[in-house]
């Protein structure tokens, strides 16, 4: 899970952009994309959002989680997905 931050323009100004992606690795190897998102900057607030979005769409459980560990990001991880390996 990252998330990667473009400049956009937006009504004749430039503003910054974060795309969130999540991906997958399946049990039998293969990478799939769970989900892709726009926001306005990484937060562990706004990953809280695709998190609980991941868990409606019927994710069961996260095994292991690798991420840059942006401050409270493993946290909300774990109150999301508490079986979680970080």
């Amino acid at each position: 899970m990252d998330g990667i931050v473009f400049k956009v323009r937006e009504n004749s100004k430039v503003v910054n952009k974060t795309v969130f992606i999540a991906v997958g690795l399946k049990r039998d190897g293969l990478k799939e994309v769970l989900g892709m998102w726009l926001g306005k900057n990484e937060s562990a607030a706004y990953w809280m959002t695709v998190l609980t979005n991941l868990k409606t769409r019927r994710l069961e459980d996260i095994l292991i989680t690798a991420t840059d560990n942006l401050n409270g990001f493993t946290q909300t991880i774990k109150s999301v997905f508490p079986q979680s390996a970080t």
